[in-house]
């Protein structure tokens, strides 16, 4: 049992969460909701579908990153300028050294095909952003305690429940 305001680590030990969010407002809001979640891990933001590639690819400015460094999860925004998040999300699942990155598609779209699309190319889940402050900061810190502490990742499988377990 974690002690009331202690730090979280992922189940895994390791990771990071990749944020790509555009709104410069939406994305303060997610850092501080991750931050006060107690969720010790680093978070890398991208501002749009082409920085979340670069970065997941290792160019630009990522260029040298570890190809094995992976997300424990990618928050991805759907509406975004230069590649939108449906076009990042089908790359990431297209591509075999990505495909078993959690993706969750944080989003203000509400709208059936939007969704039905997302699921279709292979979304983890598909959470509708909520318009109120007090709700959103929720709905981040709650995904970030599922998809970050409590989910076990599929490159996990194999290694053995002894040595899941010694992770924790």
């Amino acid at each position: 049992m974690t002690e009331p305001g202690a730090a979280l680590t992922p189940a895994s030990g390791q990771g990071w969460v990749l944020l790509v969010e555009d709104d410069p407002d939406d994305r303060e809001l997610a850092m501080h909701a991750l931050r006060r979640g107690r969720i010790e891990l680093r978070v890398e933001v991208a501002r749009d579908g082409v920085e979340a590639l670069d970065l997941l690819y290792g160019r630009g400015e990522w260029q040298g990153r570890e190809p094995t460094d992976l997300p424990c999860v990618v928050l991805l925004d759907q509406k975004m300028p230069r590649l939108d998040g449906i076009d990042v999300l089908r790359e990431v699942k297209r591509d075999p050294a990505l495909r078993e990155v959690p993706v969750v598609m944080l989003t203000s779209s509400a709208e059936e095909a939007d969704l039905s699309s997302c699921y279709r190319l292979g979304a983890n889940s598909y959470v509708v952003k909520p318009v109120d402050i007090d709700q959103f900061f929720q709905a981040v810190q709650q995904i970030g305690l599922y998809w970050v502490i409590f989910n076990r990742p599929h490159r996990e499988a194999g290694r053995g429940a002894e040595t899941a377990l010694a992770d924790r």
